[in-house]
This record gives C-alpha cells, structure tokens and sequence, in this order.
C-alpha cells in the first residue's frame, strides 16, 4: 500500500470588469503567502484588465517579503447561462529569490547550483 498523494489546494478568483484590482491583489498575496496554488479567471477584456492590474499589485504586495511572483495566461472554455465562453486564466505561482525559504505547501526555492562530485 503506497502513502496517499498530496494535492495541493488551488484557490480560482473569478475577477470582473467591476473588481477592485487592489482587493484582488490583496487576496493573490495572502493565498500565495499561504501556499495555496492562485488561479484568476476572467471573462471579457474589461475583467483581464483588471486581472491584471491585480497581478501587478500583488507583486508589490510580495517582493518586499522576499517572493517574486510568475504568471502563466490561458484559454479556458466555461459555460454561462447555457452559452459557451472562452475565459482567460492566470496560473499564478510563487518563485522564491535567494535567503527566503519555500513554504511547507511544497513551493520551489531556487538555490545555488552545487558543484558536481568527481
């Protein structure tokens, strides 16, 4: 009998044209301070521009903590009211700088690169 897989937990923002980029950012920060995978999903031009703004922001929420954060964008199909959407998500993921070690959740530290035994 093998251990049970941890999966880690992912947190989806839905953002709208209407959302406050900085209430979003606030919760982009919390959840990547505590290990929780952040996904943003937003549907329309007006809501990516306000993900993104978010995104931006939280940044500047963590790099004074010593996280600096990466951003990968793509499709997603969704249903709404019965019609088919195409949604843009965001797969927000910590990248950890120098002297600042990775969370227990299982975040990736970048370290030295060690030299080779001979």
């Amino acid at each position: 009998m093998t251990a049970p897989e941890h999966k880690q937990d992912i947190g989806c923002l839905k953002v709208s044209s209407k959302s406050s980029p900085a209430s979003v950012a606030g919760a982009i920060a919390g959840m990547v301070k505590d290990g929780v995978n952040v996904e943003i999903q937003a549907v329309g031009a007006g809501a990516v521009n306000q993900a993104v703004k978010a995104i931006a922001i939280s940044r500047g929420f963590l790099s004074p903590v010593g996280i600096e954060i990466v951003c990968v964008p793509s499709f997603a199909d969704i249903v709404i009211d019965g019609e088919y959407r195409t949604a843009i998500r965001f797969a927000v993921e910590p990248r950890y700088t120098r002297g600042v070690p990775a969370p227990a959740g299982g975040g990736e530290a970048e370290t030295a690169p060690t030299d080779p035994v001979l």
